[in-house]
C-alpha cells in the first residue's frame, strides 16, 4: 500500500513539474521530482528509456515483451 501511495505522489509531482515548465517557470525544488518504475514503483535502478527498473526490465526482456531487446550470448 505504501508503494502505491508513493507512486501516486511521484506521478502528481511529475505532472506539476511539467505544468510549471510549460508555463515557463522553473520549479522551486527540481530535485523533488524523481522517477519510479511503472510496474513495481521502485526508485533505484530506473531506466528512463523504458520507464522500468532493472529488475522488471530483465523479466520482461527474458519473456520477449520489450521491443528491440534481445538476450546477448557469447
Amino acid at each position: 500500500m505504501a508503494k502505491k501511495s508513493l507512486k501516486i505522489k511521484c506521478e502528481r509531482r511529475q505532472e506539476n513539474y511539467m505544468k510549471a515548465l510549460s508555463k515557463g517557470k522553473k520549479p522551486k525544488f527540481s530535485t523533488r521530482v524523481y522517477h519510479r518504475c511503472k510496474l513495481c514503483g521502485r526508485v533505484r535502478g530506473y531506466m528512463g528509456r523504458f520507464e522500468l527498473c532493472r529488475i522488471c526490465f530483465k523479466e520482461l526482456a527474458q519473456r520477449g515483451e520489450v521491443m528491440g531487446v534481445r538476450k546477448s550470448s557469447w
